[in-house]
C-alpha cells in the first residue's frame, strides 16, 4: 500500500539569530486510514514539523510526498491548491469567522477551491454537518455556539473538500475531557469508516494512546 504522506530526510534550520538545527533527518510515512499522533516536550520541533509537512513552510532540506507526488520545490500557487484540496486542518483554536454562520464557515475552503457550484458546496457542507451531528446549528452565527461545537464545526470545515489527510495541532488543547473524547471519537470514525488519514500533534497522553501509532520527538528527531 502506498503511503498518503511520506517525509524523507527532512532537515530544517532556523538562520536567526544564530544557525539552529531544528529538524534532524526526519523520515516516516502515514498510510491510508492510519491515525498517527506526534508527542514530545514543548520546543522539540513538533509544530515546526507540522508546518513543513503541511507545505506552509517550504524552507527545508529533504523530500516530501503527498499521494506519491513530490511537493518539494513546487510553486506557492501549486502548494496552495494541493493544501486546500488534499489536506484538512484542525487547530487548537478553531479560527471560525464569528459573524458568519456555521454553514458559511464550513463552505469557505470549498469556495476558495472553486471546483463546485455554490449549491453543490452548500449541499456538501450540510452533509458534513449532519455527519458530525451539528446540522441543527447550520444557521447560527459562530459566536453563538459552545467551544465543543466550534471544534466540531472546524472539523466539518476541514472535511469539506474531501481531503486525503487531516492534520491537527493540539485539536483538543482547549477542550474539557468530554469534548476531547468527542473529537477523538470523530477522528477515529473518520479513519475507520472513510479511510481518512490523520496526523495529530498532541500533549494529551490518553488521546495519543488510542491512536494507531505514536511518534515521539525529542530535540528535533523522531526517537520512536
Amino acid at each position: 500500500m502506498s503511503p498518503v504522506l511520506e517525509a524523507k530526510h527532512i532537515h530544517k534550520y532556523f538562520k536567526k539569530p544564530i544557525l539552529f538545527h531544528v529538524l534532524k533527518d526526519i523520515n516516516f510515512k502515514v498510510d491510508k486510514g492510519e491515525f498517527v499522533s506526534i508527542m514530545g516536550k514543548s520546543g522539540c520541533g513538533k509544530s515546526t514539523l507540522l508546518y513543513v509537512l503541511s507545505t506552509m513552510d517550504t524552507d527545508y532540506e529533504g523530500d516530501l510526498f503527498l499521494n506519491n507526488n513530490r511537493l518539494t520545490n513546487q510553486s506557492r500557487d501549486q502548494l496552495s491548491y494541493i493544501r486546500n484540496k488534499h489536506i484538512g486542518f484542525v487547530f487548537q483554536f478553531h479560527y471560525l469567522l464569528s459573524d458568519f454562520t456555521v454553514l458559511e464557515n464550513v463552505m469557505l475552503p470549498a469556495k476558495k477551491l472553486a471546483e463546485k457550484s455554490y449549491q453543490e458546496i452548500e449541499h456538501d457542507a450540510m452533509e458534513k454537518l449532519k455527519m458530525l451531528n451539528i446540522d441543527h446549528l447550520a444557521k447560527k452565527r459562530a459566536f453563538r455556539i459552545s467551544g465543543g461545537e466550534k471544534q466540531r464545526v472546524a472539523i466539518a470545515r476541514a472535511l469539506i473538500n474531501n481531503p486525503t489527510l487531516i492534520m491537527g495541532d493540539e485539536p483538543t488543547g482547549n477542550l474539557d475531557s468530554h469534548n476531547s473524547k468527542n473529537v477523538f471519537d470523530i477522528f477515529k470514525r473518520l479513519s475507520e469508516e472513510i479511510g481518512l488519514s490523520l496526523l495529530v500533534v498532541t500533549h494529551d497522553e490518553d488521546f495519543a494512546r488510542q491512536t494507531n501509532r505514536i511518534m515521539t520527538m525529542e530535540d528535533g528527531k523522531i526517537i520512536s
